[in-house]
C-alpha cells in the first residue's frame, strides 16, 4: 500500500514533529511534509500550543506548490475550531491530492472527523503507515485527551541490590553523569515533576532543567500532606516558588495552608487523609489544569504509593553497577508487597540501553486498551 518514499517522507515527519517535545503540551506534537512530484516541497511542525498547526506551517512554507501534492502529516488533521481554526479547511484550500497519516486523532472532537471531511472534498486519505512510531510519540497526550489525566512516568535511579540511598540516606551520586543529564532532558520534556517531602527534607534538590543548550523548567509539585514544609529548601527561594506547587492532604492544617499561600506557592488539595495525599486525586486535579505529563522523582515513600494506588504508565529505572547492602536502606518500592510472585507487576514493552556504565531500563505497565 505504501512505497518505500512514502515511510521516508513520514519517518521525516516525525522528526519534524519531535521537534516540539516539551513545548506543545496540552497539544500533540504534530509534524507535516509537502511533497510534489516525488520531492519535498515545504514542512512544518507545531511549535507550541496556540501557534498554528503543524499542517498550516508546511502549507504556507509551500505557498502555491501544494497544489496536486501529497500531504504527510503525524496525526489526523483536526476538523474542529479550538485554540486555531480547523486546519482540514487550510488542506481543502490548498488543494492537496492526498492525505497520508499513521493514526487517527484519539481527541473524540475530532476522531476520524477529519478524515471524513477530507474524504468528502474528494481528497485521497490513507492511513496506519508508522502507526506505532507515531502513538508512541504522542502516549502524554493520547492519555489526557482520553481520560483528562496525566500520563505519569515513574523515574528512579536504583543500585543492583534495588536501593536508591544508603541507610544514612545519602543517594548522591547512585546513577552516573551520562544518566543525570538524560535526566534534565525528561525534565526539559514534561509538564511537572513530583517528588516527596523527604526528598525535598534529605536531598533539597532544585528539580530544574540543566542543559549546556538551556532548558524549560517544569511545575514542581511537592507532595507533602500536613504542609510543614521547610520553606528554606531551594524550590522555594525567589523566583521559583512561583513554578512550585504543594499538594496536601484534605485534612492539612489551614495555619499550614495559608503559609505556603502567603509564599505565593499554589496549594492543590488532593484528598486523601490522616496527612496522606491521594495520589490519584492529585492526578485528577492536575489534569484540571492541563498538565499533560508528570515524572515522579522521589523518594521512596511517593513511589510505593504510586505503584500501589496504581497510576505509573511508564517506569524508566537508572540501574547503576553498585551494590549498597543494609536492611534499613531505603529500596525502591516498600509497603507490604505482594505475597506471591504471580502478583507481582510485570513490565511489558521493554527497552534497555545503556548510558555510561548505567543501564535504562524503560518499561509500562499493562492496561487494557481503553481505561484510565
Amino acid at each position: 500500500m505504501f512505497s518505500l518514499d512514502d515511510e521516508l517522507f513520514m519517518r521525516h515527519a516525525l522528526v519534524l514533529a519531535a521537534k516540539g517535545r516539551g513545548r506543545t503540551s496540552p497539544n500533540p506534537m504534530v509534524g507535516a511534509v509537502v511533497v510534489r512530484g516525488g520531492s519535498i516541497v515545504s514542512e512544518g511542525y507545531h511549535a507550541r500550543a496556540g501557534e498554528p498547526h503543524a499542517e498550516v506551517v508546511a502549507l504556507e512554507n509551500a505557498a502555491g506548490a501544494a497544489s496536486g501534492g501529497d500531504l504527510f502529516v503525524t496525526l489526523e488533521p483536526c476538523c474542529h475550531h479550538g485554540r486555531t481554526p480547523p486546519c482540514t479547511d487550510r488542506i481543502i484550500q490548498a488543494g492537496i491530492r492526498r492525505v497520508v497519516v499513521p493514526t487517527l486523532d484519539p481527541n473524540p472532537l475530532v476522531s476520524g472527523r477529519g478524515v471524513q471531511t477530507l474524504r468528502e472534498a474528494g481528497i485521497i486519505v490513507e492511513r496506519g503507515l508508522l502507526s506505532e512510531e507515531a502513538a508512541s510519540l504522542n502516549e502524554a497526550f493520547t492519555k489526557f485527551i482520553t481520560c483528562r489525566l496525566p500520563f505519569v512516568i515513574l523515574k528512579a535511579a536504583v543500585s543492583l541490590d534495588g536501593k536508591i540511598a544508603t541507610r544514612t540516606g545519602d543517594a548522591r551520586w547512585i546513577s552516573g553523569e551520562q544518566s543525570r543529564e538524560h535526566v534534565h532532558e525528561l525534565r526539559d520534556q514534561v509538564d511537572a515533576v513530583i517528588a516527596g517531602i523527604g526528598t525535598i527534607r534529605r536531598d533539597d534538590p532544585r528539580l530544574t532543567t540543566r542543559l549546556p543548550e538551556g532548558g524549560r523548567d517544569p511545575i514542581r509539585i511537592i507532595v507533602d500532606g500536613l504542609g510543614p514544609l521547610p520553606l528554606e529548601s531551594q524550590v522555594f527561594q525567589a523566583g521559583a516558588a512561583s513554578r512550585t506547587w504543594v499538594a496536601v492532604a484534605a485534612d492539612a492544617p489551614d495555619e499550614r495552608i495559608e503559609t505556603l499561600l502567603r509564599r505565593g506557592l499554589t496549594v492543590l488539595e488532593a484528598g486523601g487523609s490522616r496527612g496522606r495525599v491521594s495520589l490519584e486525586h492529585l492526578l485528577k486535579r492536575l489534569g484540571e489544569r492541563e498538565v499533560a505529563s508528570v515524572m515522579i522523582e522521589g523518594g521512596e515513600g511517593i513511589f510505593t504509593s504510586a505503584v500501589e494506588e496504581g497510576i505509573v504508565d511508564k517506569f524508566l529505572l537508572f540501574v547503576a553497577p553498585l551494590l549498597v547492602g543494609g536492611k534499613t536502606a531505603p529500596s525502591l518500592f516498600g509497603g507490604v508487597g505482594v505475597e506471591e510472585i504471580g502478583q507481582a507487576l510485570r513490565l511489558v514493552r521493554l527497552h534497555i540501553e545503556q548510558l555510561g556504565e548505567d543501564l535504562l531500563i524503560e518499561g509500562y505497565r499493562s492496561r487494557r486498551e481503553g481505561t484510565c
